[in-house]
Formats: C-alpha cells, sequence, structure tokens
C-alpha cells in the first residue's frame, strides 16, 4: 500500500493505537517500549504483514528533526539547575570529548574490520557516537530508576547535550567521503562555528522568551503552548540559519526556560512530555517504515562485531578517560558506559550520507539501523539489572522528586492559610510569577472583592486581595510570606527581608 493523502491520515492513526496497546504490555516483559514502535513499523513497511512501501530519506530526516526538537526540548525543560551543577562539566567533557573518542575509536576499528575507507569509517563512528537522548530519557524514566549520588542528572545530561558533537563530526566526515581531497583542517572552524554559536544563542533566546512569555498577554491559555513551540522551532532554525547548532541552541534554551518562573509552567511541562512521547512513537515507527529488513540480515554478522566492540570497547574507553579528572568511583563508570544507549537519532543521522550520495551510504544506514536496535535491545532491557548488580539502586521510597515532581505533584500541599494582603505591600502590581514563590506553596483562590477566582502566573496582586494559601510546612509557609513581604500578622514587611 502506497502511502497517500486519503489514507496517511487513518494509517497513521491506526499505528499509534497499536503503539499504545503494544507499549501498555511492553514493561510486563521487560522489552523498551522504543523497540516496539520499531517492530511495529517494520512490520506495517513493504515487507511486513502491512504492505506500505516508504522509501523515502528526506522525509524521514525532517520528520526525525522536528521530533528531535521536541524531545530535546522536553527533556531540557525538565532538567533541574541545581541537579546539573554539581556535575556540569563531567556532562560537558562527556558529551564532547567522549563523543570524539568514541568517534574515532570506533571509525578505526570499523576500517580495520571492513572494507570501508578511512572516512566511511570514521562516518560510520561518527553517526552512532553520542547517546541518544530519546532512548536514555524514555528508558529511564518509564523503569523508575532511581539512582544512587549524580548519576541519573550526569546520564540526562550527557544525552541531551552529546548530538550536536556527534551532528557536526556526521556532517563534517559526510563531506570528506564525498569530497576527500578536502581535509581534516577543514573540520575545526566547522566545529567551532556550530558549538560556540549554538551555545550562544540558546542562552540569548533562553532570555529573551522569558520576556516574551511573562510579559506578553495572550487571551487563551493555550496560546501559550503555541508559543512556546514556536521558541523552540526558532531556536533550532535561527540558529542554524547563521551557521550555530540548532540541537544545542533548542537544549539550553530549554534548560534556561525551565528553571525560570513562567507562567502556566505547569501546563509547558504536562503538554511537552506529551508532545515528546508523541514524536517517539511517530520517529520510531517512520524509521521502521523506512528499512527494508531484507537488507538488515546481510550485514547482521558485521553489525553485530561492531556493535560488540561500540559497547565493550569504544564507549567504556571514552568513559573512562574522560572522567579520569573527576572523582568517580569505578562502578559509576561502568554503569555510564552501560547507558550507551543508540536510538532514533544515529538512525535519522544515517540519513545524511544517503541523502549527500555517499558510495556506501546504504550499507551504513544498515548497520547503524543494526547497532540502535541491538543497543536499545541489550542495555536497554538490561539497565535494573546492572544498576542491581553495581549496587547503584535506591529503594523507591529514597527516590527524590523531580522538578516535574515539584511543579506538578500539588497533594502534598496540607495547610491552608488566609492572608489579606495590605495597602502599603512592596508586592502591589506584580504578577505572582515575578515573586519567586516556593515551589512547595501554592495560592489556589484569591477573593476580590465579591469574586472568588483561581489565579495563574499573570495575575497581578492587588489591594485587598484575600489569598488562600497551600502550603507543605511551616517553614514553606514562612518562606512563602517573605518572598510576598507580608509577616503573620498580616502587615507589609520591607522587600530587603526577602529571602534569596
Amino acid at each position: 500500500m502506497n502511502l497517500t493523502a486519503d489514507n496517511i491520515l487513518l494509517t497513521g492513526s491506526i499505528l499509534l493505537f497499536i503503539s499504545l496497546f503494544a507499549g501498555k504490555t511492553s514493561s510486563r516483559f521487560g522489552v523498551p517500549i522504543l523497540v516496539l514502535f520499531l517492530a511495529i513499523g517494520m512490520l506495517a513497511g513493504s515487507e511486513g504483514i502491512g504492505g506500505i512501501y516508504f522509501d523515502n530519506p528526506k522525509s524521514t530526516q525532517f520528520i526525525g528533526i522536528i521530533a528531535l526538537n521536541f524531545i530535546l526540548f522536553s527533556g531540557g525543560f525538565d532538567t533541574d539547575w541545581k541537579a546539573i551543577k554539581p556535575i556540569l562539566w563531567q556532562g560537558i567533557t562527556l558529551s564532547t570529548v567522549g563523543v570524539l573518542i568514541t568517534a574515532v575509536t570506533l571509525g578505526f576499528f570499523v576500517w580495520a574490520v571492513t572494507d570501508f575507507t578511512i572516512y566511511e569509517g570514521l562516518l560510520l563512528g561518527s553517526i552512532v557516537s553520542s547517546t541518544d537522548s530519546a532512548a536514555v530519557f524514555s528508558i529511564l524514566r518509564s523503569k523508575g530508576l532511581a539512582l544512587k549520588g549524580n548519576l541519573r542528572p550526569t546520564l540526562e545530561l550527557e544525552s541531551g547535550s552529546n548530538d550536536p558533537m556527534a551532528y557536526v563530526l556526521t556532517i563534517a566526515f559526510t563531506g570528506l567521503v564525498i569530497n576527500q581531497n578536502a581535509g581534516l583542517a577543514s573540520v575545526i572552524p566547522l566545529f567551532f562555528s556550530q558549538i560556540i554559536i549554538g551555545g550562544a544563542m540558546g542562552l540569548i533566546i533562553g532570555k529573551l522568551s522569558k520576556t516574551i512569555i511573562n510579559g506578553i498577554k495572550l487571551d487563551y491559555e493555550g496560546l501559550y503552548i503555541v508559543l512556546m513551540i514556536a521558541i523552540m522551532f526558532f531556536s533550532y532554525s535561527s540558529t542554524n540559519f547563521i551557521g550555530g547548532n540548532g540541537f544545542l541552541s533548542v537544549y539550553l534554551t530549554a534548560i534556561f526556560l525551565g528553571n525560570q518562573e513562567l507562567i502556566h509552567k505547569k501546563k509547558f511541562i504536562k503538554s511537552f512530555d506529551s508532545f515528546a512521547w508523541l514524536m517517539q512513537i511517530v520517529l520510531f515507527l517512520t524509521l521502521g517504515l523506512l528499512v527494508f529488513p531484507s537488507e538488515i540480515v546481510p550485514i547482521m554478522g558485521v553489525g553485530l562485531i561492531i556493535s560488540a566492540f561500540l559497547i565493550i570497547v569504544a564507549r567504556p574507553l571514552s568513559v573512562f578517560l574522560c572522567l579520569i579528572p573527576f572523582k568517580t568511583e569505578v562502578r559509576n563508570k561502568n554503569f555510564i558506559s552501560w547507558v550507551g544507549l543508540r536510538g532514533a537519532v544515529p538512525i535519522v543521522f544515517a540519513t545524511y550520507p544517503l541523502l549527500a550520495g555517499a558510495e556506501k551510504a546504504s550499507m551504513i544506514f544498515n548497520i547503524v539501523f543494526f547497532i540502535s536496535l541491538t543497543s536499545v535491545l541489550i542495555q536497554g532491557t538490561t539497565l535494573p539489572f546492572v544498576s542491581r548488580l553495581l549496587k547503584l539502586s535506591l529503594p523507591a521510597e529514597e527516590k527524590k522528586p523531580t522538578q516535574t515532581d515539584l511543579h506538578l505533584f500539588d497533594s502534598i500541599k496540607s495547610m491552608l492559610t488566609e492572608l489579606l494582603v495590605p495597602e502599603n505591600c512592596p508586592t502591589l502590581g506584580k504578577q505572582i510569577v515575578d515573586l519567586d514563590l516556593p515551589p512547595t506553596t501554592l495560592i489556589s483562590i484569591i477573593e476580590r472583592g465579591n469574586e472568588f477566582f483561581t489565579p495563574n502566573g499573570s495575575t497581578v496582586i492587588e489591594s485587598g486581595d484575600k489569598l488562600f494559601i497551600l502550603a507543605e510546612n511551616n517553614e514553606s509557609l514562612d518562606e512563602f510570606l517573605r518572598r510576598i513581604c507580608i509577616d503573620k500578622n498580616g502587615l507589609a514587611t520591607e522587600p530587603t527581608e526577602i529571602a534569596g
């Protein structure tokens, strides 16, 4: 069956239904849900029972870029800066130097065991050099792994920030495979421009976006989600347009915004979590449709050898070398090495040499697909076992809440307090979002005149407002009062008394 405008929505909705129902049973058998999405796509493809003919790398790449924007933005928005700050340099080292070491090590191995040229080997190594953010985010969160120390933020920071390095290497070596006279020196300016411009644009757009989101007055709450999507795509496309790395820009924009007080922040978190899951399903289904299983079988032997070398040698070598300057336990290094999951991102990157017309591009694509499949199957399935084996798992009751938990778990607030805003309060005329209130408190209702309403971040505090405050405990309430410049007797206090 060929996809047409008449049947694409019907086919897509059916595949989504199948994916959701299949995913519901995946945890029962310990199979990562992403593998099921791939399998469903392959079964629906031209060589499967669905018979859908799809052989369009360009469309796949476009879908992949859109999906990765949502996945990276969702992951970055949910990243707590306080959690990643202690391990910032470890994560950056792994996502840059680690990716380079993995690409070079695997590239030379591929060159040694196949008939690939050195540039083709390095291209293959570059494509699979980064851990996949979609795979890491979804598997860590779906399996609810509670890990000791800073392991979880390290893994999420690395997987979210290492795609730009792999992208630069993939583009660079694709060019060298096509034009081998260019030389390795041409890669250096490309790398620096991509990283420097991408990083700067991400932070600049993030800061501007906070002002826009909190300052703009939209008539409907749903439009704020549209605004955030527009910001996300603008961050990616504008950065690419001026020669930077769009993926890095999107991720940094999301991290910055996720750690700010924003209007409708809860809605952003919930919405982008749903968007990320939808994009993962669509992306893996599309990649499954694109693959022809009959072309995978002939490369399974060499694919298994390359995959084993990547998992057992290249990835651990890069992790151990990168973490030499840091005081990291050996068992932590071993676990980080094992969470070198490859998923959809390498397969999307493998479409670049396909579209560029590289000689062995089709073989590279099939090998990359096989590597990603075995990685998610073997490493993704065994993550809970390996964490227990290395004694890095925490009991469920010791699991720390994530930033999402702090914003969404309103049920933890158990104290209700009424507070009248005095006429001389310094916070009069300010929006709630600008007060930087503690996450363990909530203004549930405001009584203004004879009306009661539920406030949001854009609500302005007025004289005579009666605030109904839900707080977790007395300490949370005290902190709330300091931030809003009112004491327990309902009298205004000086702004200088607000806790930082």
